[in-house]
C-alpha cells in the first residue's frame, strides 16, 4: 500500500511542475520515494513466489526515474505526476515481457505483455503466434485470465487493417498476427492503492497474465 501523503504529493507535484517547488519539497520527495520502495519491495516479496522468473529482481530493477525526458516532447514539465513499476525479467538490452503497475489519480492501472515491440522482436512474436497459435488462444481463454483481463488490449492503432507481409488472410490465428502490441490492462481505482490488501490483491491479478508472458518469453528468446 501507499500512504495517502504519497498520493497528495503526486497530486501536488501535478499542480506544481518545476524545479523550484520540487527543490523546496525535497523532504516530501524522499518520503514519497521510501513508501514507493516500500511497496515495490512488497510486491515482490508476493511476485517472486508465484514466478520464479523474478527471483533476482530488487527493487531498483523495477522503478522509474521521476525526471522525464523532455528532448522530443512538446510538453517540458520536469517530472512524471504518476508512478509506474515495471517487474520484468528482462536485464539491461533484452526485451521481454512483464508486469506493468500506474499509479495516477483518474489513470490507474496493471497491465502485463509485450508493449509495441521492435520489428525484430515483432517479427519473433508473429512467427511464435503463427506456428503455436493453439497455445496463445489456450492462455487467452483460461478462466483467470479471463476473469481478470478478457483479451489484449485492441483498437485501430495496434492493429494492421491488412494482414502482416508473408502471411495469408486466411491464416486461423490472422487477428493475432495482425497486432503490434501485445498488452492486456485492467482499470484500477486509486483508493484501493491506500489499502492494506493491496499488494495481495494486485499480486493475484497480475499473476493470471504469467502464461501469457511465459509465451511472450518464448518467443522472444527463440532461435530465428
Amino acid at each position: 500500500m501507499l500512504s495517502k501523503d504519497t498520493l497528495q504529493f503526486l497530486e501536488d507535484l501535478k499542480a506544481n511542475n518545476n524545479r523550484d517547488w520540487f527543490l523546496d519539497n525535497k523532504k516530501r520527495y524522499e518520503a514519497f520515494k521510501k513508501d514507493l520502495h516500500q511497496l515495490i519491495g512488497d510486491l515482490l516479496d508476493a511476485m517472486k513466489p508465484l514466478d520464479p522468473s523474478l527471483e533476482m529482481l530488487e527493487v531498483k530493477n523495477c522503478t522509474f526515474r521521476i525526471n522525464r525526458d523532455i528532448r522530443f516532447s512538446k510538453d517540458k514539465s520536469p517530472y512524471k505526476s504518476h508512478v509506474g513499476i515495471w517487474i520484468s525479467s528482462g536485464a539491461k538490452g533484452m526485451n521481454r515481457s512483464g508486469y506493468y503497475i500506474q499509479i495516477e489519480k483518474g489513470a490507474s492501472f496493471i497491465a502485463g505483455g509485450l508493449y509495441c515491440p521492435e520489428p525484430e522482436d515483432l517479427k519473433k512474436m508473429r512467427k511464435e503466434i503463427a506456428y503455436f497459435h493453439d497455445d496463445l488462444e489456450a492462455i487467452l481463454n483460461a478462466k483467470e485470465f479471463k476473469k481478470e483481463f478478457t483479451d489484449f488490449d485492441r483498437n485501430d492503432k495496434n492493429t494492421l487493417k491488412n494482414p502482416p507481409r508473408g502471411y495469408e488472410k486466411d491464416h486461423p490465428a490472422i487477428d493475432l498476427l495482425k497486432l503490434k502490441s501485445f498488452e492486456s490492462t485492467q482499470r484500477i481505482d486509486i483508493s484501493a492503492v491506500t489499502k492494506k490488501d493491496f499488494v495481495a490483491t494486485v499480486s493475484k491479478k497480475l499473476i493470471a497474465l504469467k502464461p501469457l508472458n511465459d509465451f511472450i518469453n518464448r518467443a522472444l528468446t527463440s532461435e530465428e
